[in-house]
Order: C-alpha cells, then structure tokens, then sequence
C-alpha cells in the first residue's frame, strides 16, 4: 500500500496547536489596505480558528482524520 499523502496546499495553510485545535492566517490583508482601519489590520495579525463546520474538512487534508 502507498503512503497516503497530506495536501500540500493545506500544510501550508493551517497549523495544528498544541490543544488540537487547527488555526489559520486571518483573510483580507494582503493589499489595499489603506481603506482599511488600523484597528481592523490589527486584528488581522491575530490567527483565526477553524469553524466546526469546516473542521472534519480541513482534517481529512491533513490526514488528521
């Protein structure tokens, strides 16, 4: 049997914490972002969490599922 492979695109996207929980890169600041508050930039620093909705998802691309 061949090794099952992890999504590339995904390992570079979402990281696992130590809880178990899946985390990823806030969306929207990349460019443009003089229209944008300071205090909406500063909030974009901070990582998201995976919804519960998108979880099962996101694992079975890790292959944590």
């Amino acid at each position: 049997m061949p090794k099952v492979k992890t999504n590339s695109s995904a390992k570079k996207r979402f990281k696992v914490t130590g809880t178990g929980k899946i985390t990823h890169q806030k969306a929207f600041k990349r460019h443009i972002l003089t229209k944008k508050s300071t205090k909406r930039k500063r909030a974009m620093r901070k990582d998201g969490e995976v919804a519960k909705a998108n979880m099962n998802f996101v694992k079975f691309l890790l292959r944590l599922k």
